[in-house]
């Protein structure tokens, strides 16, 4: 016979681990319970809602338009260090957005590389910005932009990937070199992506629980940056962050952990087989990559580009993961993106 408190003792274990499996419901904005909506936002074919934020020129007048693809634990309120001259000068409207599950945009709990791309093209139409525009992707939104170039090829001007994220499961990559590439990764970070990649329904869990380290970007610490990127913190600390608090309003599952399930998830594609957008040259893509990133590292990056001969790649010698946050080398990247 079953002992009734070893019973209750099983159901009542059971009962915890299911809880602490289960990602929270994300808390919509707009909806009961959730966040005020403050920002325009427009209504997918699927239901879901986008928010988003324009700059630069107005684009009526615009003669190049470019939709900012925010990162990890970002969103469009990020702020994008482009010389007013440089945006005065060639007329460049930009167009900043929530990803799903970000800041105000509605999640989406299937979300691909695909259905970001998609997500795109919608928002593009929705505003009417034009049959072309460009893309530019930073970090974890580097996949993307890798999938506007798999989809929607068709739609682009051109696309600027700057130290865009790496999987170290992709199809049709030597192994050896994404072996080496993560083991330079720290080890709480290695432990994290493999339980993204290999075990997704417990990464919620593994995010939540105290008994091991788990994300370097998360937990401050700082040994994952380099001296570049640790002076960049230190001189951004100063400064007021706008929308910070609105980044992971909906639940962190929904924003930070999809993204590392999908960017680390199985792909239907692999980069080095994309095909060029741009045969005739008529558009261009870039590679912009720090070469003491250690976020990313640059051996991957710097593989594709030698793969894929018609991508143009930006190494910069002393550059960390937050190169784009100076000024000087994202007006290079933004001008590179509209004039070559």
């Amino acid at each position: 016979m079953v002992n009734p408190v070893a019973a209750a003792v099983v159901v009542g274990l059971i009962g915890l681990t299911y809880k602490a499996l289960r990602p929270p419901r994300p808390k919509v904005c707009g909806s009961p319970g959730g966040r005020p909506i403050t920002s325009p936002r427009v209504k997918l074919s699927d239901g879901r809602h986008v928010a988003y934020r324009e700059g630069g020129v107005p684009k009526e007048e615009a003669r190049y338009k470019i939709i900012v693809v925010h990162g990890f634990a970002s969103s469009k309120d990020l702020n994008l260090p482009v010389s007013q001259e440089l945006i005065d000068e060639l007329g460049i409207y930009f167009l900043f957005y929530d990803r799903a599950g970000y800041g105000e945009s509605d999640p989406d709990p299937s979300r691909t590389a695909k259905s970001e791309a998609y997500d795109i093209q919608e928002l593009a139409d929705k505003l009417q910005i034009g049959a072309k525009f460009y893309v530019l992707g930073f970090s974890m939104g580097g996949y993307i932009v890798w999938g506007c170039l798999r989809y929607i090829p068709h739609r682009l001007s051109g696309a600027s990937l700057v130290v865009p994220f790496v999987s170290y499961w992709w199809p049709s990559f030597p192994q050896d070199l994404l072996r080496e590439a993560f083991k330079r990764l720290p080890h709480r970070d290695r432990w994290t992506f493999r339980v993204a990649h290999h075990a997704p329904w417990l990464l919620h869990w593994w995010m939540s629980q105290k008994l091991f380290p788990s994300l370097s970007f998360l937990s401050g610490n700082m040994s994952v940056y380099s001296p570049d990127d640790l002076d960049l913190l230190n001189s951004l600390s100063k400064q007021p962050s706008i929308g910070e608090e609105k980044i992971t309003q909906q639940g962190e599952h929904e924003s930070l952990h999809r993204d590392l399930i999908t960017a680390l998830g199985k792909w239907e594609f692999s980069p080095i087989e994309i095909r060029n957008p741009f045969p005739e040259k008529e558009g261009s893509v870039h590679i912009w990559q720090g070469y003491e990133d250690r976020v990313v590292p640059h051996t991957v990056n710097r593989y594709i580009s030698q793969k894929l001969g018609w991508i143009q790649y930006h190494e910069i010698a002393e550059a960390g993961h937050f190169l784009f946050l100076r000024n000087i080398h994202c007006d290079a990247a933004v001008r590179a993106l509209l004039l070559s």
